[in-house]
């Protein structure tokens, strides 16, 4: 058994994690109900965005979404992995990183490209594939305008041709205790399918081709947005998870260290009295 002096400093040592892991926690808290306002606000209207599009493309005639819209044979892959800049919130980089690996041997034989968004899949990713750009300072301000610059970047990449496909691979926010890893295309567009709108009901100005074609590039850079958003709010929501699960088991640590200290304190003041008494005895012997 260990000696009390080291008990008491596994205690002191468990005791200081404890603060911290709480104190985060708090903190991811606060930052999550930030986080998770913006993505709730924003989903109606990405979904919308897209409702509209595939309703006007479905009542147009031939190929709407023109070049970005395009199917090719699938040679040159670009996978958008999302992950985070910090660590210490659970399965939640490791769960992204995972679902690349599974994409590279889906698409093995051909070119994959990564682009990470996040230090943490950038440092283990650069060391089994080619990671050809990471936009981890994306996080440092975080908005549409950023993000549209990036979006219209793997836009240029794809109407040039260097790539037959582009996948986005993030975790998806549903509640504080569950995020959902997705593997989205991003380009070429998926087949729309739809309800057409009646051409009788609505006035166009300018036609519905022109404004297709304006709308879906911004639907593009909204899709990439609310992905990082959702994966924005889905870190924070894992980082305090985990960290109320850290919390826990430092509690539980330290009152099993607590009542090993006391056991052998007790067992120590017991031993002490014994050889008192064996000592009386002997004098009196």
């Amino acid at each position: 058994m260990a000696n009390l002096k080291e008990i008491r400093n596994r205690i002191t040592s468990v005791s200081s994690t404890m603060q911290i892991t709480s104190a985060m926690k708090m903190v991811s808290a606060a930052k999550l109900k930030k986080a998770q306002d913006a993505i709730t606000a924003m989903r109606p209207y990405a979904e919308k965005l897209t409702e509209l599009i595939q309703n006007l493309s479905a009542s147009l005639e031939g190929d709407a979404a023109g070049k970005f819209a395009e199917q090719r044979e699938v040679n040159k892959v670009l996978i958008v992995a999302i992950t985070s800049n910090r660590g210490l919130c659970g399965a939640f980089n490791a769960n992204v990183i995972k679902q690349v690996k599974g994409l590279t041997e889906t698409y093995a034989g051909k070119q994959i490209d990564v682009i990470t968004v996040g230090k943490k899949g950038n440092d283990v990713l650069r060391k089994v594939n080619n990671v050809v750009d990471n936009q981890s300072t994306l996080f440092d301000a975080l908005t549409f305008e950023n993000v549209g610059a990036l979006a219209a970047t793997l836009m240029e990449k794809f109407v040039a041709g260097e790539y037959d496909k582009i996948e986005l691979v993030y975790n998806q926010f549903k509640n504080a205790a569950t995020q959902i890893v997705v593997t989205e295309q991003f380009l070429p567009l998926a087949p729309i399918e739809g309800t057409a709108i009646a051409s009788s009901d609505y006035i166009f100005e300018p036609s519905k081709e022109e404004i297709v074609l304006t709308l879906i590039p911004k639907s593009l850079k909204t899709q990439l947005y609310k992905a990082i958003r959702d994966s924005f709010a889905a870190e924070h929501g894992a980082r305090m998870t985990a960290m109320h699960k850290a919390t826990d088991n430092a509690t539980a640590l330290r009152n099993q260290l607590k009542l090993t200290y006391n056991k052998a304190r007790q067992a120590a003041i017991t031993n002490e009295i014994l050889e008192i008494v064996g000592g009386a005895e002997a004098l009196n012997n």
